[in-house]
Order: structure tokens, then C-alpha cells, then sequence
């Protein structure tokens, strides 16, 4: 049992006193090739083996994103939902303990969407989220700026601007950033911090770290991290943990399955356990606790729309 019990406690209580709202987490992550969607499938795979209902939204496209990864193909997805074609049931598919819903086409249609099928979206993903412990986005990578790609044109440049982040990274759901331990890693992370801090205001980030040597070496980027964030950005990051290098979590995924499944006692799969417990004492975020999902959602439809209206 823990020793800090009381103030496990004391969550509970006020978890109970919000209605038990569901739980919205962000995994993001500044560059490809960082493990964000390992870590949405270990998470969710983690937080389903502690009896939590896990709904996970996969942002990504093509065959090796989070659906594909986990060996399964999606026939329909929240698009297909929310433009009248089919029915949610249709349209969530079931992995290991959790279910996944494809958003990545209605995410990238979202800023062209009339309102009535923008509120369909909204009831299909609050419907979805209905019973639901935690969602989890396996966010799509972020497209830059039109100042950060000179050679792009003004219509293609103006267009990535208005996705200059992954739409759910604007919401007010709580934000996971992986960061990998490496120079690149680590620049590209900031980068990314410093654009949400700047463009949407974010002033609290969730940090682990991935593919880090040992613990002392994970604390070492993060405390790096947080000091210049810190004193340049005015935000705060917490460390919430390190995912360690580890050959069985690669053999896992060629598997198909999470490693806390095939390999429960690996190194990477006790660190994946340990930082969804902690992501479960996360404080709520205000919209979650004002508004539940809807409220992220209204809030995310609102703030990616902002770009268009101002480009327009």
C-alpha cells in the first residue's frame, strides 16, 4: 500500500465530486521515430490491465500508425460517423483490452467541416467517450509554419498554418511530450513546447523520456529541459518518468501486442506501468473538469478554426 494514501484518497474524492469525467491525455512528440505510438498502445494497454475503460483516438495515417501497428484495419472512422455514413459502433475497433477510433481524416477535414457535421463529430466522440476512464491520443506530427518553410508556397503555407499543430494538442486536454534522450531529440521536444506555449498558450507539460540510458541520464535531459523552458517560455514541465532501451519492446510490436502483455516483466514494460499510474494522478485539466469531453472538443473545433478565419 502506498505511504501517500491520503492524498490518494483525496483524488478519488474529488474525481467523485466532477462526476468521474473521463480523463483526456495527449501523447505528442517533436519528430518521428520517438516511440509516441508505442507509448499510446503500452499506456492504454498499462491502463486497461488496472480494470480502467481505455478509449484511444488514432490520429495517424498510413500502415504503421496505431491501428495498423496493432494488426487491425479500419473499414470506417470518425469521418465516416460524422458525415452520416455509418454508425459509431462501425467505425471503433477493439485491440487488447482498449478500443481504437480512427480520426486521422476527420482531424485533418476538421477546419472545412459545416457546422452540423462538426456537431455530429462532437456527439460521435462524446458518445464514444461515454463509460470511458481515459482517452488517449496518439497525436499526428506536427506540420510547420510558413516562417519555418521559406520554400513552400503562400496557399500550402497558410494552410499548414492553420495545422500548425495537431488539432488535439490545441484542445485542453493534458499533453504527454516524448521526448527522445538524444541532441536531436531534445531540440526538436523544446521546439515543440515552445510552439504550443507561444501559439496556444500552454503552460504545463507532461515529459518522458524515451530511450534514455538509465534514470539519472532521463533526469539529466529533463532538468536541462525544464530550466530553459523555465526561464524562457515561462511554463512548466513535469517529469513523469523514462522508457528505457529496450530489444523486447521492438519485438513486442513486431508481434503486434504491447510489451506490458508479451513481456510483463521487460524493462520497458515496468516503466510503461509506472507512468500510467502517474498519468492517472495527473490534476484534471479545467475543461475536463468544467465540461468533460465535450468541452475539449468545442475547444478544439474553436481554436483550429481561429487560422482559417484570420487567413481568410
Amino acid at each position: 500500500m502506498r505511504s501517500d494514501g491520503g492524498v490518494d484518497q483525496a483524488e478519488g474524492l474529488r474525481r467523485m465530486l466532477v462526476l468521474n469525467q473521463t480523463q483526456v491525455i495527449t501523447v505528442v512528440a517533436g519528430k518521428a521515430g520517438v516511440g509516441r505510438t508505442s507509448t499510446a498502445i503500452n499506456l492504454a494497454a498499462a491502463l486497461a490491465g488496472f480494470g480502467k475503460n481505455v478509449l484511444v483516438l488514432d490520429e495517424n495515417h498510413g500502415p504503421d500508425n496505431l491501428s495498423g501497428r496493432m494488426g487491425l484495419s479500419a473499414r470506417h472512422d470518425l469521418l465516416d460517423v460524422a458525415q452520416g455514413m455509418c454508425g459509431l459502433c462501425e467505425a471503433v475497433l477493439t485491440a487488447k483490452g482498449f478500443c481504437i477510433l480512427p480520426t486521422a481524416r476527420a482531424m485533418r477535414a476538421l477546419t472545412e467541416l459545416d457546422q452540423a457535421v462538426q456537431q455530429r463529430l462532437e456527439d460521435a466522440l462524446t458518445e464514444a467517450s461515454d463509460g470511458t476512464d481515459v482517452v488517449l491520443v496518439d497525436a499526428a506530427m506536427p506540420a510547420l509554419s510558413l516562417s519555418e518553410r521559406p520554400a513552400l508556397g503562400r496557399a500550402e503555407g497558410l494552410a499548414r498554418q492553420a495545422m500548425l499543430v495537431s488539432p488535439s494538442m490545441a484542445s485542453g486536454a493534458a499533453l504527454l511530450v516524448m521526448v527522445e534522450a538524444t541532441p536531436s531529440g531534445i531540440t526538436e521536444s523544446y521546439a515543440l513546447i515552445k510552439r504550443l506555449a507561444l501559439k496556444n498558450a500552454r503552460q504545463q507539460f507532461g515529459i518522458a523520456v524515451n530511450k534514455a540510458g538509465n534514470e539519472q541520464a532521463a533526469l539529466t535531459v529533463f532538468e536541462n529541459m525544464a530550466k530553459v523552458a523555465r526561464r524562457n517560455l515561462s511554463v512548466r514541465l513535469e517529469y513523469l518518468g523514462h522508457v528505457p532501451t529496450d530489444e523486447r519492446l521492438d519485438c513486442a510490436l513486431q508481434l503486434g501486442r504491447p510489451v506490458v502483455e508479451a513481456f510483463p516483466s521487460a524493462a520497458s514494460a515496468k516503466s510503461y506501468l509506472e507512468l500510467s499510474q502517474k498519468l492517472l494522478r495527473l490534476p484534471m485539466q479545467r475543461d475536463e473538469v468544467e465540461g468533460g469531453v465535450s468541452a475539449i472538443i468545442q475547444n478544439l473545433i474553436r481554436q483550429v478554426s481561429q487560422p482559417v478565419a484570420l487567413a481568410q
